[in-house]
């Protein structure tokens, strides 16, 4: 007798203790308990561009949207110019970057560097920017006695420099000569120094130099409507091994775009801490001396966020006109399809 109840608590022991664990694995799946809040959660390398074009990544990180998301971000580097941006996406370490279409188009054609554009982020944002004393209508800029800045060969500033040449049939020989190269904060500051007489620039610096006594000649959206401007870049490898990864990256870029359009004034505030010397690496470091000279205020940016439509739409048309007028100046050798290089499927949730 005392063997069947000692055999019968032994089985309700059993009973019990499976009954126990199976309701702390229900409350383990109903309340999280002991379960990452990110179990897709990977480190990503990042790199944005030095001026408000990157506007929403700033916003996002300064709002810590990427961290809410679950995006741990490794490297979060800014860079002075888009070719020098172009180059660090050929490092393993940086698999997202916030750039302009021109140099994502340089290093996936040239350097073979295999990515993919999943957003825009602007539409515009280059002016070309004179001294009014010197230079009335476009055509003075065939003077041969003007001192031009331009970034170098192959940027996107360089390519809105071509377009206007070709847009206004200005004789390129006339001008070519008359072109000092250098990034953007080198030219603002000679600009300042009273060692240019026109120069074309990325904003924010094209309406800094407003405040060194320039005036806006023209602007991009005057020389090429519909002009893309930025874009959202990710490698292949992240997409095929992470694409939930892509798709919270380019949901954040949707909400910090929509907020800069709603409060304006708020996203300049927050870009003049960023777009500073203390606002983080600047590559190359180099130019920190320089920015340090030049005031990059929120009521600068304000007026320089104006001249850009934030906007994550894209539109392949234009980025085959882009790749197309490239190949044409001889800055890519080999025309290929807008699809090889855009997929719009996450601006569609698809």
């Amino acid at each position: 007798m005392n063997k069947k109840l000692s055999g019968s608590s032994n089985v309700l022991i059993a009973i019990i203790s499976v009954a126990a664990i199976l309701f702390s694995l229900i409350a383990v799946q109903a309340y999280g308990v002991e379960r990452p809040a990110h179990p897709s959660s990977v480190s990503i390398g990042m790199a944005v561009e030095f001026i408000d074009h990157a506007a929403c990544a700033y916003v996002a990180q300064d709002k810590g949207w990427f961290e809410k998301k679950g995006l741990t971000l490794s490297t979060y580097e800014s860079y002075v110019t888009g070719m020098a941006l172009a180059s660090a996406m050929a490092r393993g370490d940086i698999q997202v970057a916030y750039i302009c279409l021109v140099p994502a188009i340089n290093v996936f054609a040239n350097a073979k560097v295999p990515i993919k554009i999943v957003a825009g982020t602007h539409k515009y944002g280059y002016g070309l920017v004179v001294n009014p004393n010197k230079i009335k209508t476009v055509k003075d800029l065939e003077n041969p006695s003007l001192r031009i800045g331009c970034v170098r060969e192959g940027g996107a500033v360089d390519v809105l420099f071509r377009k206007v040449i070709d847009t206004y049939r200005l004789d390129q020989s006339k001008l070519v000569n008359n072109i000092r190269r250098m990034n953007p904060p080198k030219l603002v500051l000679a600009i300042k120094m009273g060692q240019l007489d026109a120069a074309f620039l990325p904003e924010q610096w094209a309406t800094m130099a407003e405040d060194c006594g320039m005036h806006m000649l023209l602007t991009s959206k005057d020389v090429w409507p519909r002009m893309q401007g930025s874009v959202l870049v990710v490698k292949e490898s992240l997409l095929k091994e992470h694409p939930d990864v892509v798709k919270k990256l380019v949901t954040a870029t949707r909400e910090a775009t929509d907020w800069i359009n709603h409060y304006p004034h708020e996203a300049a505030v927050i870009l003049a801490k960023y777009l500073s010397v203390t606002g983080g690496t600047i590559i190359p470091a180099q130019a920190t001396n320089i920015i340090a000279q030049l005031d990059c205020t929120p009521e600068v940016l304000s007026r320089s966020m104006k001249r850009l439509d934030y906007s994550i739409d894209l539109d392949l048309q234009v980025v085959q006109e882009t790749i197309d007028y490239m190949v044409q100046l001889g800055y890519i050798k080999q025309h290929f399809k807008a699809e090889d290089i855009v997929d719009l499927s996450w601006l569609h949730g698809e």
